[in-house]
Formats: C-alpha cells, structure tokens, sequence
C-alpha cells in the first residue's frame, strides 16, 4: 500500500526487454533507498513494481506485459513519481493506494487558475462510476481530490507544491496518464452488488 504522496522525482535511465515484459534502470533522484532491498516494492508512476536490483542511488523493476496493457510511460526513458511502500506506522497523508493501476486516462485540459493549475482528466467509461466529487483519485500516483466530474471527465487542483513535487508539472493536453479510484468505491460497490 502507499500513501500517493510522492517521495522523490527518479527517472527511467534504461529500458530493456525482459522476461515477459520489460526491465527498467531507475535513477531514484531524492528517494533514499539505504532501507530497500530486493523484493520490496515501490510505486513508479503510481504502480506497484518490485526491485529486483539495486545500487546506490538507483534500482531496477521488471514490468511484465499485463502491467504494460494497463498503464503509460514506461516503454520509454523519462521521469517517474516514486514513493516507498507505506509502513503501518507511517502517516496517512494522502489516501490508500493499491498501486495497482485501473486504467489510462487522457489529459483533455491543463491550464493556469492563479498559481495552481487546473487539470482535466477524461478516465476510461468504465472506472467513470468510482469517481466521485471530492473523493479521492491517484494520477500518475499522485493523491489528488476530485473537484468536479462530468461523465467520464474529472478535474483536479494542482496547488504550486504537486507541481514542484511530482512529474505532473510536465502534463500536456493529449498526455497519457496511470489512474487508480479510490479503493474504497470498488468495495463498497461489490458490497452492494452482492446483498
């Protein structure tokens, strides 16, 4: 589980074919990895990937074809949102996040509201039911509130600090985006679906 509060901005310095997908070399920028060891997990982007090498100031993740069809930005060298797994000690600052990713939405707007910027998500139909206003939503595993929903669009607020902190400062209208809905929604909805 993570927090969607973003650790570090790294970058994807390598990509390479791998076993059933692709291995990348991340350079971890500010996140410091002294307490990480192979096998343990880190949101890149907002998915859960699993290092399976590391250095000093940089580590590698396998992405396999399934976790490929669900998300954007890693067939490609770039920088990457990264967060460590949550301990149940830590503060929940954020909201829960699986990163487990729902599906790939669509910047349709990003433009300037003062010093903030307002950022317009159309989501896939299909995850439209769980987002709701003023809940929560993680974008490019970013925990962001939901300010307003039309159909399969939602905006969010990006105050000056998400966008000196995260990668989201570089969207672009036509960008490509990981999204994962609030956990909660998906159970409440199995919940109800199966009284």
């Amino acid at each position: 589980m993570f927090t969607g509060i973003i650790a570090a901005v790294g970058k994807i310095s390598r990509v390479e074919p791998g076993k059933g997908g692709l291995r990348l070399a991340i350079d971890a920028g500010n996140l410091g990895l002294s307490d990480l060891k192979v096998g343990d997990s880190v949101a890149v982007n907002g998915a859960c990937l699993t290092l399976v090498g590391r250095a000093k100031k940089s580590f590698e993740v396998d992405v396999s074809r399934e976790t490929l069809r669900c998300t954007a930005g890693f067939d490609r060298p770039g920088e990457a949102n990264l967060e460590k797994a949550l301990r149940l000690s830590d503060r929940l600052d954020g909201h829960l996040v699986s990163g487990h990713i729902d599906g790939v939405g669509e910047v349709v707007r990003f433009e300037a509201a003062g010093k903030s910027r307002l950022l317009r998500v159309r989501a896939p139909a299909g995850l439209a039911r769980y987002i709701a206003r003023k809940g929560s939503i993680a974008v490019h595993g970013v925990s962001l509130t939901v300010n307003a929903v039309r159909g399969a669009e939602f905006e969010v607020n990006l105050i000056p600090h998400t966008l000196a902190a995260t990668t989201l400062r570089h969207l672009r209208v036509g960008a490509r985006v990981n999204l994962e809905v609030d956990p909660l929604a998906r159970y409440a909805e199995r919940l109800l679906r199966h009284r």
